[in-house]
């Protein structure tokens, strides 16, 4: 995780981690989807197959909470590490900067091709896992606390299992980048931030889930 390289010191020091066997949406969470968990729409940028947006992380958490009543799963936010393991593309990673390419404009809508607003999910290219807009259209919330220095603690640990983020904090980890960023913001080691209670027309989310509780 991370980048030494970067202009950055959010992304530093770049330190190695290993995470357990998950299953992570292949899209953002739609506005479709939202509605049928959750009676109202509280997005700007109306769309069916629009992401959903506007929705703080404990929005996030409400809806989760109805889903996994309704098909007694355990979907979740991904955590800061699995995000960044699925947005770099596995073990099929090729090393993009973005998810999926060098050139962002083939996987990702930002401030210099989407018009100041969010677009259907899965128009751009997939990254090496087959997963869309990854980088671009909405900031994803992920279940992290926020914590500048949380990259060095795990440094100084060596290989991290599963890391899970501070056990306490003031804002949430968002990653991913959006329609209304400059390209850096979207690169898929950059980290941002937010109070969960935070809600705005390019936040969004996708959902993931432990293997064991898919059969």
């Amino acid at each position: 995780m991370g980048d030494d390289s970067g202009e950055f010191e959010r992304e530093k020091p770049a330190h190695p981690v290993r995470v357990s066997a998950f299953y992570i949406s292949k899209f953002l969470i739609t506005q479709g989807q939202w509605q049928a968990i959750i009676d109202d729409n509280p997005s700007h940028f109306k769309g069916e197959n629009h992401p959903v947006e506007s929705v703080s992380w404990n929005q996030a958490q409400d809806f989760i909470r109805q889903l996994n009543k309704i098909t007694d799963r355990q979907f979740r936010l991904p955590t800061e590490a699995e995000w960044e393991y699925a947005a770099r593309g596995g073990k099929y990673s090729l090393g993009y900067t973005y998810s999926g390419s060098d050139k962002l404009k083939q996987v990702g809508w930002y401030d210099d091709n989407s018009g100041n607003k969010t677009h259907e999910v899965g128009m751009m290219l997939a990254n090496e896992l087959g997963l869309y807009d990854m980088s671009g259209n909405v900031w994803e919330w992920c279940a992290d606390w926020y914590d500048e220095q949380y990259y060095k603690e795990c440094k100084d640990k060596g290989v991290v299992e599963n890391p899970s983020g501070s056990d306490a904090g003031v804002y949430r980890v968002l990653r991913g980048g959006s329609s209304f960023n400059h390209s850096v913001y979207c690169r898929s080691t950059y980290r941002g931030r937010r109070q969960p209670g935070y809600h705005v027309d390019y936040i969004g989310f996708r959902l993931v889930v432990r293997s064991q509780s898919v059969g």
